[in-house]
This record gives C-alpha cells, sequence and structure tokens, in this order.
C-alpha cells in the first residue's frame, strides 16, 4: 500500500513496435480502491489512458482524462466499479502522438485512492416534447418509425455532458432514442437504462471500438470488445455476441477507415455529421459504392459537447421497429429497417432535427416512399434520376440498385436509404 512512481521515454520505435504500453503494477488481497494518475508534456505527445485489471479489462479514457479511480462501489466515468482483484494490473498508456523527441511520461499508483470520483450534473428531464414517432410516417404492418441517433459520447469518453444531459438533449431534439457509444468502454451501459426511464428516451448501450486506423460502433448490451485485436475480430464477435456493427465516418479526416476486413460488417454510418459541410459532395456514396450494396445505413452525430453546434440527431435515423425499446430498435437495424433524414435548424447555437417537416425517403415494404418531398429529385445508385412530385409520392426501387437519395435542386443531399 502506498504511492508507486514510474517514469517511462515514450519514442517513436515503441510506438511502432506497439501503441498500448503496459505499465505494470501489483495489486495486493484485500485492496479496496486505487488510483492512477500521469503527467508528461503535453506540447510533446498526446497519451490515451486505459486500465487492465489482473481478471480483465477495467475502462478507457483516451486523452480525455489523466487520473482514474476504481473503487468497490464507484469508478470514474469510462472505468468500470469494482474491488480492485489481487494480481497484476497494468496501466494502459495510447501513444497517439508524440514529437520528434519522444516524451517522459510519469505514471503514479496511489493503494488507496485518495480522490473522489464526478459523475457530471444530474439534469433534469424534458418535458412537452413530441418524439418523432409521433409524426406517424407510412410504416410496413405492425411497424413504426422511430427517430434517433446512433452516435453520441458523453463523461465516460471524451464528453462533455453526463449520460442524464446526454439524454435530456435527446428528448429537447424530439428523438426516441439515442445510441451512447464512448469510446472502448462499457462503463456507461450500466447506467442506460435507469437514466433512460427517467428521461423517457431509449438510450441504446454501445461502444465506439476506436484505433488510428478507423472506428466501429458495436451496439447492443454485448460485454466489451476489444479495440487492440485486428478490426475483423470485432466484426466475428460482435455478431456471435448478436449485436450489430458500424463502420464509422468512414471517409473523415485522419477516423477514416483503414482496416482491412475480408467479410463486411452488417452496418455502416454513411451520413456522419461532417457531411454537412459539404452536402453536395458524393465521396460518402462513392465509399460505398466500393463497400456494399447490402449495407445497413446509419446516421451519426458524433455528439460530444454543444460548444460545436452539432446536436443530437444531426443527421436523424429512422428505425421501422415494432416498439422503442432497445431490443426492438436493434431488431429493425438489423433487418435493414433504416431510413437517414438531414433536415435540421440551428436553435440557440445547436443543431435539431426538423422531425416533422424535413423530406424522408422511406422503404415500405417493396416500395420507395418520398414524404414531403415534392419538388426535389429521386437519385439511384447508377444516377439514375426521377422527379418527386406532392406530399407522398411512390416508386418502384430494387435495393440491389440504391443506395436511393433525394436532392435538392441545388444538388444538396435531403435524404437516403437502402
Amino acid at each position: 500500500m502506498g504511492t508507486v512512481r514510474t517514469t517511462l521515454h515514450l519514442t517513436h520505435d515503441i510506438q511502432n513496435a506497439d501503441r498500448y504500453v503496459r505499465v505494470p503494477f501489483d495489486v495486493p488481497s484485500g485492496t479496496d480502491s486505487l488510483e492512477v494518475r500521469i503527467s508528461y508534456d503535453t506540447e510533446a505527445a498526446v497519451i490515451d489512458l486505459g486500465c487492465e485489471g489482473a481478471a480483465g479489462w477495467r475502462g478507457w479514457s483516451g486523452g480525455a482524462r489523466t487520473t482514474y479511480v476504481i473503487r468497490t462501489d464507484d469508478a470514474t466515468p469510462g472505468y468500470l466499479p469494482g474491488r480492485p482483484e489481487e494480481g497484476e494490473w497494468n496501466v494502459i498508456l495510447g501513444v497517439h502522438r508524440l514529437s520528434a523527441g519522444g516524451a517522459d511520461v510519469m505514471v503514479e499508483i496511489l493503494l488507496p485512492a485518495e480522490s473522489t470520483i464526478d459523475h457530471g450534473p444530474v439534469v433534469a428531464p424534458v418535458a412537452g416534447v413530441p418524439r418523432g414517432s409521433s409524426r406517424n410516417l407510412p410504416a410496413s404492418a405492425g411497424l413504426r418509425w422511430f427517430a434517433g441517433d446512433f452516435h453520441a459520447h458523453t463523461l465516460h469518453s471524451d464528453g462533455r455532458e453526463s449520460i442524464s444531459g446526454l439524454a435530456a438533449l435527446g428528448v429537447s431534439a424530439g428523438l426516441d432514442f439515442l445510441a451512447v457509444t464512448d469510446h472502448n468502454t462499457t462503463s456507461h451501459h450500466a447506467h442506460l437504462p435507469g437514466i433512460g426511464e427517467q428521461h423517457a428516451i431509449t438510450l441504446l448501450p454501445g461502444q465506439e471500438v476506436t484505433t488510428h486506423r478507423g472506428h466501429a460502433n458495436a451496439f447492443g448490451d454485448i460485454g466489451w470488445i476489444d479495440f487492440r485485436r485486428p478490426a475483423q475480430e470485432w466484426v466475428d464477435e460482435v455478431e456471435r455476441r448478436g449485436g450489430v456493427l458500424s463502420v464509422n465516418h468512414p471517409i473523415s479526416g485522419d477516423c477514416s477507415w483503414l482496416h482491412p476486413l475480408s467479410r463486411l460488417p452488417r452496418a455502416i454510418e454513411l451520413w456522419h455529421s461532417t457531411w454537412y459541410r459539404e452536402l453536395i459532395a458524393t465521396s460518402p456514396l462513392a465509399f460505398h459504392e466500393r463497400w456494399g450494396k447490402d449495407a445497413v445505413l446509419l446516421g451519426g452525430a458524433d455528439f460530444h459537447m454543444q460548444s460545436q453546434g452539432i446536436g443530437p440527431g444531426t443527421p436523424t435515423t429512422w428505425v421501422a421497429a415494432e416498439d422503442a425499446s432497445p431490443e426492438a430498435i436493434l431488431a429493425g437495424v438489423a433487418a435493414g429497417r433504416t431510413a437517414i433524414m438531414g433536415g435540421v435548424t440551428v436553435r440557440d447555437g445547436l443543431s435539431a432535427p426538423d422531425l416533422f417537416t424535413a423530406p424522408v425517403l422511406l422503404r415500405v415494404d417493396d416500395e420507395l416512399l418520398a414524404v414531403d418531398a415534392d419538388g426535389l429529385i429521386l437519385v439511384d445508385g447508377a444516377g439514375e434520376r426521377r422527379s418527386v412530385h406532392g406530399d407522398l409520392a411512390s416508386f418502384a426501387a430494387d435495393r440491389a440498385a440504391g443506395p436511393y437519395y433525394l436532392l435538392h435542386p441545388d444538388r444538396s443531399i435531403a435524404a437516403l436509404c437502402a
């Protein structure tokens, strides 16, 4: 018991050999808490932080934190609570960026922990906001279209909102569901059902499996997916556990998808919020053309903080499901019953979806339905174009000829579906 300090000099040779450096330490029997702190020159490096216990993974905070606490009954957001088991533990240092000369990192392990734990503010539920499902979009028998977002972050990784704060923003946007996809951790999963019930919004459990060669969302209460393993293992393991894996923002700057795969995941985040920078861009469609016609299409705001101006539901993903439970929403995704809507309005500096007025393109049974899209242009994957007339127009559309999308006359995209 006490404090152990270790200083490492991280170099590019170390980063080249393994980006995830282990710093081992022993936890004796009877330990009820521990604390880890790191310090380094942030001008010389960006170091991600995580923890692996003697019995398995305990959490990740990436570059968002330089300290964490694990107690028997609580833990820093991003980490799993529980009595620290006896044995060898490892502080995990993710070497994200280094200057030419490398960087010194001091690691301190405190047994027991000294610091308190902050879960962020508890935000009061928002009342009186109609949800997207009340638009009553046309759907197949026994199904209803629910509005949501498949990509959002909280204090459990690099977001700035507590889970209740994020839930309140989702309700304010009129969403029926919101996936919480914190980076490389599942510490938020245990909190989602209770907070979702308090705010009357479905909070889907997710994990953004995050590496320097691409990100993917693993949806479902399926346990932690090891981001340090090859991406093909993510695909296979998520499927084996009954979840859904989606490749995220595949053409987004230094987060673009570079992992080789021999078998593709079920879904792809085709419309990421970065598409709003240039809504006439065709690069996401070009990626889809090389990916696979049978991909389930999802959209994600990738919400982190209100100051970025991108709110939940930007874009909105509609899912045709039996109800708004997590199981039903994910069953709708697995069956390919999704559509993505782009219409937004900026309110008080934060974008929010126009859930009840924006054009939507839906696949219902064997038809495509363009809703509130009069004057727009329907385009298929081969570039064939058809004009939309009226507030509800139907089209014969072979799924193999997708994706299908609606364009405004200025060529900006309004909505899409498979």
